[in-house]
């Protein structure tokens, strides 16, 4: 008897979840995909609903009790969870954030300290959830329309006039730069909860050997796609701000020592070249005559290092001249090493706002040590890129520079950029607080990195 009560509440409770579905379907198409990926799972371990990812997870309690508030709070519910996986909220690797976030906040965690959650995985968890009900606030939709309480009204202005888009990373920042205390936290969560996040980042308990994380990427790069291309007018309609996240999130991370790679160039090297080194002949001769090899090693070496480079440094007032210090240190950090550059190096470090304030010649790892100990930024004014690759192509007219292969172009992105592609490699490196898109022109690489982030991913 008890076995039937049970199976009559799950489907139940499946019916409308599935309801759910179908209206948020009805309402957002580019959610086709995502909205079908959940595999519905009655669950006695959670209070509420939770996602590893592929199982929808939940507690018929809490459903029933949802859906008899009506069937709007449902469909956020099951949304909450969506926007959870879209943007990989469950597979966040937070190690770099939560020990700045700890600095920041002065937090000491003992060795044997308990497992329990810190006052930064808090608000980790918070930042996630007030992301996920921002967006879904933003959606004039009837499906997932409520009204918001005044105090969620507020917290939403106060972040919206620090950072322009409210993802869960932009959110995280400013609530630890305010230092928010253990009080005004759990405020926050009574008011922003939804969802368990207990089984975040948990091996999945339906199927161990798929992996959810590469699924909701798939899913999330032919949002992006559709959205882009197909969808303009419905991204309108549920709000814009999903398809900004999307970008944001899809933003591709490389390792910078790799990219530098980009500019380098082949080249004789003095040094021993074991690959092409023939050990055949070198025993056949040792053998036949007794202590004559019929080949010596190679002493030159064909390698692939920098030689020619161009840095610029926006001096401009909208450039931090800390942050500029530290991009400069990590790319010296670089370049120092033996395996990234030849002996004797053409680098020009330029600074620029408006117009050409300094350019310093690099041409040793000494001068390149020097430079940075004795480092001074002039400028503080506008922001233009055009004179820089004016200078850079009359030095390339003078055969100051005769190889060069690449510019590196350190900015805010927010100044005037020349229209011709110039006939080398250009990457603007575009540090930003906010998560917004820099359009770049499309001869240009752009590559972003936030200054709360580790300076060794772009």
């Amino acid at each position: 008897m008890a076995d039937k009560i049970e199976k009559r509440i799950e489907d139940v409770c499946i019916r409308m979840l599935s309801a759910a579905r179908s209206e948020l379907y009805v309402h957002m198409r580019f959610l086709d995909v995502a909205l079908s990926t959940f595999t519905f799972v009655l669950s006695a371990e959670t209070e509420t609903v939770a996602t590893d990812g592929i199982g929808f997870y939940y507690n018929p309690s809490y459903i029933g009790g949802i859906y008899r508030k009506g069937r709007a709070c449902l469909n956020r519910v099951y949304l909450h969870l969506i926007f959870h996986c879209i943007f990989a909220h469950p597979w966040k690797d937070n190690r770099i954030r939560k020990k700045a976030g700890e600095k920041i906040l002065g937090i000491q965690k003992e060795e044997e300290e308990e497992a329990a959650p810190s006052l930064v995985d808090l608000l980790w968890e918070i930042a996630c959830d007030i992301a996920v009900e921002h967006m879904t606030d933003k959606i004039m939709l009837s499906c997932v329309r409520m009204p918001s309480s005044a105090f969620r009204q507020a917290v939403y202005r106060r972040l919206e006039q620090k950072r322009k888009v409210l993802n869960a990373e932009s959110i995280f920042a400013v609530l630890v730069s305010e230092k928010t205390s253990e009080e005004q936290a759990q405020r926050l969560r009574q008011e922003f909860h939804v969802d368990d996040h207990s089984i975040w980042n948990r091996k999945n308990r339906q199927n161990p050997n798929r992996k959810p994380e590469e699924e909701w990427e798939e899913i999330r790069d032919k949002m992006q796609t559709e959205l882009e291309s197909f969808g303009s007018e419905e991204a309108q309609g549920a709000s814009q701000g999903v398809l900004e996240q999307i970008r944001t999130e899809n933003r591709d991370t490389c390792d910078y020592r790799q990219f530098l790679q980009k500019f380098a160039v082949m080249k004789e090297e003095q040094k021993m070249d074991p690959d092409a080194f023939d050990y055949g002949f070198y025993t056949y001769g040792l053998s036949f005559y007794g202590n004559m090899p019929l080949i010596e090693p190679l002493e030159t070496k064909e390698v692939k290092k920098i030689e020619e480079f161009v840095i610029v440094i926006d001096t401009s007032m909208s450039c931090s001249g800390e942050l500029v210090k530290e991009f400069l240190a990590e790319t010296w950090s670089i370049l120092r090493e033996t395996e990234s550059f030849f002996r004797k190096v053409n680098i020009h470090i330029i600074q620029c706002d408006e117009r050409v304030r300094r350019d310093d010649k690099i041409t040793s790892q000494e001068e390149l040590k020097n430079y940075m100990e004795h480092l001074e930024l002039e400028g503080r004014g506008g922001t233009d890129f055009r004179p820089v690759f004016a200078y850079v192509q009359e030095m390339m007219r003078k055969k100051e520079v005769t190889s060069l292969k690449g510019l590196l172009y350190f900015t805010d992105g927010k100044g005037r950029f020349p229209v011709k592609m110039p006939p080398y490699e250009t990457a603007f490196i575009l540090m930003q607080k906010e998560y917004e898109q820099i359009q770049v022109p499309p001869w240009a690489i752009a590559i972003y990195f936030d200054e709360d982030n580790d300076l060794g991913k772009i």
